[in-house]
């Protein structure tokens, strides 16, 4: 079992400790999970902070067996300002962890595809018309961060009847930075274009392999070179190290980054990294 840096209180008091005039920081949470703190403001990116997967799929085709432990029980977490969900699937989506955070933070603004509202609303128990619903070139603006939608390919982009996008990524700007959140996505064409010139990229890595029997995301190399062409200040990787079925190795991203002279961060389980 890969263990946290740090984890549940600890974290938590990282966070809370966490102050600065300029600057922001991030800590990995697992999977594809975020914590942006900026200017004393929180923003959470797609959290997946239970087992719920895990039983779900036990005794299957198909388990979900972790290798990794829970960073952070949702119910220690300071209080969120914005939250996202990228798409439908349950690691950007649980229940278990979006109903305790939307529970305790009554101010929360919750950030998904447009065209994933009826089934959002369903999940997770919250009124129908409570989430902001974005689609690709569209913004939205809570306090300090203005997020804007863009497609993700996963594994390719797709639309409900009205147009809307089912899979999204968020381009977030904040202060003078400019963080990118991937969800889940392949590399379409126009992706390095959307994304030129963003601060930090939070991009997956664990490939696109069809005997998974699950859709798939950008490799390690893809990644490392999707940074570089798309003159990322910093990538830092994720969507590894949680399912035993469905990780990679990081350490292939890390060499192919040195290659390609891509800048880079590999974060532990609840590190946080400091950007100025």
């Amino acid at each position: 079992m890969i263990k946290a840096l740090l984890r549940n209180e600890a974290l938590r008091s990282d966070i809370d400790a966490f102050s600065a005039e300029s600057g922001f920081k991030v800590w990995w949470l697992g999977q594809s999970g975020f914590l942006l703190k900026y200017n004393g403001k929180i923003m959470l990116f797609d959290p997946y902070l239970s087992n719920s997967l895990s039983i779900k799929y036990a005794n299957t085709d198909k388990p979900h067996v972790r290798i990794s432990e829970l960073v952070i029980e949702p119910s220690l977490l300071p209080k969120i300002a914005v939250i996202t969900s990228s798409h439908n699937h349950t690691d950007h989506l649980d229940a278990e962890t979006l109903k305790p955070i939307l529970k305790a933070n009554s101010e929360i603004k919750f950030i998904i595809p447009e065209a994933n509202r009826a089934f959002v609303s369903e999940r997770v128990g919250c009124n129908l018309e409570m989430p902001l619903g974005l689609n690709d070139g569209l913004k939205v603006n809570v306090g300090e961060f203005e997020i804007t939608g863009i497609p993700a390919a996963h594994n390719k982009i797709e639309r409900d009847k009205n147009g809307c996008l089912k899979c999204m990524g968020f381009i977030v700007k904040f202060g003078k930075y400019k963080v990118y959140h991937s969800g889940d996505t392949l590399w379409y064409q126009g992706l390095n274009e959307l994304i030129a010139d963003v601060d930090l990229a939070f991009l997956p890595i664990n490939g696109n392999l069809p005997e998974r029997k699950v859709s798939g995301n950008l490799n390690y190399e893809e990644a490392a070179r999707l940074g570089k062409e798309a003159h990322i200040k910093c990538v830092i990787p994720h969507h590894y190290d949680l399912f035993e079925f469905n990780t990679e190795d990081v350490k292939l991203f890390e060499q192919k980054c040195a290659a390609y002279k891509t800048p880079f961060k590999t974060l532990r389980l609840g590190e946080g990294y400091f950007f100025n």
